[in-house]
């Protein structure tokens, strides 16, 4: 039975990591548009640029979220 407990902690702290990897996906997806957008518009990128770091920081945390999740199946239960 403990087989089983221990596959289970395995398998949940696999399927949080997917967590992170939205995180990555989000913080490019913030970062591209950003480009783009001062890319198009140069004089605007400037006001924009506390928007792009907010932007990543909750993808980012997002990310981090998940980790500690993933951590916690591992050795917390």
């Amino acid at each position: 039975m403990e087989g089983i407990a221990e596959f289970g902690q395995y398998l949940g702290a696999g399927l949080a990591c997917f967590g992170m990897a939205g995180a990555a996906i989000g913080v490019s997806n913030v970062a591209g548009n950003f480009l783009n957008g001062a890319l198009r518009n140069p004089s605007a990128a400037a006001g924009q640029t506390a928007t792009l770091f907010i932007g990543m920081a909750f993808a980012e945390a997002l990310g981090i979220f998940s980790f500690l999740v993933a951590l916690l199946l591992l050795f917390a239960v």
